[in-house]
């Protein structure tokens, strides 16, 4: 045996260790840290767990090197993403590529659909580190890119990660705070929320944060409907649509995202009601179909190329660092503003 397991002093950990640990051979377990696609999900599972019982991490090599590459100097990164859809993941990946080339250093755009093995894509080519926008690595895809030294850094993850690693986000609980302080300050008290993903960490903070400012205001006959859309158009319009149906009396609709605040303009003018003569309306994002919709969106503004240029900053300080450099796991948060256009005004009497 020529490595310890993890908890035992002793020589570092080597291939022939994790694959001693894992029940199958060196190649296999090369195959599985490069990438390899011909590995069973079961052996490739065993494998990493091996890898972070015995505690090896594979260190850089010139043979997976960049040319240009060194160690504080990357020569390629990796975006990840789950859509290009949309003008609010355009804005993230403008963010990151104007740092990214300010630092001479190549984006590489990877989609992480839902069953797609992106990790393997990174570790098959000489991805000096990632940027991750709205997906959620696995405890065994966090396991795989550290054994290979790819750091990674989260861009508004949707759950919790499975561990602690570096992130940029903003104030969701802030931004639901101030779309409804808004809303109130306005004379609205019966309003609908929709939100987006019942589950995803800053749908919850936006809708937290709204209900706090509501319940703070105290206002005696305040009322919030609450309907979940995943951050669809179309499903915002149809929960709209019911929402509406049950409560005529309401006046005033957050919505978690200005995508789905245009589905709650297409479920108002279905019913012949005026925004924001019969209804208010406030989105979230800030994206550039806010100041295009008619009339024009009230929104919470998120500066979403910050976040990816703040994200790429972090990683480039990560790769820079090297592999095991000590420290507190960076957080950083950026602030929320709301942005009055013409879709609120003060209820009806």
């Amino acid at each position: 045996m020529t490595g310890e397991a993890e908890g035992h002093r002793g020589p570092r950990p080597t291939l022939s260790t994790v694959a001693e640990v894992a029940g199958t051979s060196v190649p296999t377990v090369s195959k599985v840290l490069r990438g390899g696609t011909d590995v069973s999900p079961a052996t490739r599972m065993r494998v990493l767990d091996a890898v972070r019982a015995v505690g090896y991490s594979r260190r850089a090599s010139a043979a997976l090197a960049a040319p240009q590459q060194t160690a504080h100097r990357p020569g390629m990164v990796d975006l990840v993403v789950n859509h290009v859809e949309g003008s609010w993941a355009n804005r993230v990946l403008t963010g990151v590529e104007r740092v990214a080339s300010e630092a001479d250093v190549d984006v590489v755009i990877t989609l992480a659909r839902d069953g797609s093995d992106w990790v393997s894509r990174l570790l098959r080519r000489p991805s000096s580190g990632a940027v991750v926008v709205l997906v959620d690595p696995t405890s065994s895809q966090f396991q795989a890119l550290a054994a290979a030294h790819i750091p990674v850094v989260l861009v508004d993850p949707m759950t919790k990660p499975a561990v602690e690693v570096p992130s940029v986000g903003v104030a969701n609980w802030d931004g639901g705070r101030l779309a409804a302080e808004h809303l109130v300050s306005l004379g609205h008290r019966r309003m609908g929320l929709i939100a987006g993903g019942r589950t995803h960490v800053y749908s919850r903070a936006r809708v937290d944060g709204f209900r706090s400012a509501v319940e703070s205001a105290e206002v005696a006959d305040a009322a919030i409907h609450v309907g979940y859309a995943n951050w669809d158009r179309g499903l915002a319009e149809r929960e709209t649509r019911s929402m509406l149906e049950h409560h005529q009396d309401i006046t005033a609709v957050f919505a978690c995202s200005d995508i789905m605040a245009l589905g709650v303009y297409d479920a108002l003018a279905s019913a012949g009601r005026s925004i924001p003569g019969d209804v208010s309306v406030v989105g979230f994002d800030d994206v550039p179909e806010a100041e295009w919709a008619r009339p024009t969106l009230t929104t919470i503004r998120q500066p979403s190329a910050d976040m990816g240029g703040a994200a790429m900053r972090m990683l480039l300080g990560l790769v820079a660092a090297g592999p095991g450099a000590a420290g507190a796991v960076p957080r950083v948060e950026m602030s929320t503003e709301l942005v009055v256009r013409d879709s609120t005004a003060a209820p009806a009497a």
